[in-house]
């Protein structure tokens, strides 16, 4: 695997992130690539931000009127997918994480929140690389395999099923 860049960026004040937290998004980022066999240099984007400014953007870009734990907006489709002249690196897209709901669904999960951070980044770079879920079924189900492979690779396996409540 080429270079892997993940920028992280810090726009909340709600919450103080845990020591260990952006290298545990660093590892979960490269363990889905790696997962997917993604040969080339990549760039990726992930920022943190509270309830309230992630319920704007989900009502911004997808018409909903609620807060949700993460955002993806990939950059690329069918895997082609804008670069970087810079760097050469291929711009997979950003992640948007709400921190205080990771912290919620944590706790009403009963996992720790580097898990459910974990999760996240993981759902969100499937997302990236054009997975989707939406429409439930043998799709939904594959995806949440690739989650769970990766939070094992990572040793955050999961300690209970996963109810999706959607």
């Amino acid at each position: 695997m080429e270079k892997i860049r993940v920028i992280i960026s810090n726009r909340q004040k709600a919450v103080k992130i845990p020591t260990g937290i952006r290298m545990l998004i660093r590892r979960c980022c490269h363990a889905v690539l790696q997962l997917e066999g993604f040969r080339d240099s990549a760039e990726i984007s992930v920022s943190f931000v509270d309830n309230e400014q992630i319920r704007e953007m989900n009502k911004q870009y997808r018409d909903k009127d609620a807060e949700t734990d993460v955002l993806s907006f990939p950059m690329g489709e069918n895997g082609n997918y804008d670069v970087n002249h810079e760097t050469g690196a291929k711009i997979l897209g950003d992640i948007v994480l709400s921190v205080p709901k990771a912290m919620e669904q944590a706790k009403l999960y009963g996992h720790s929140l580097e898990r459910e951070i974990g999760y996240l980044t993981a759902h969100s770079m499937l997302h990236l690389l054009g997975y989707d879920h939406e429409a439930g079924g043998l799709a939904q189900v594959r995806m949440r395999e690739k989650e769970e492979t990766v939070m094992s690779q990572l040793g955050l396996p999961s300690s209970v099923s996963y109810y999706d409540a959607q």
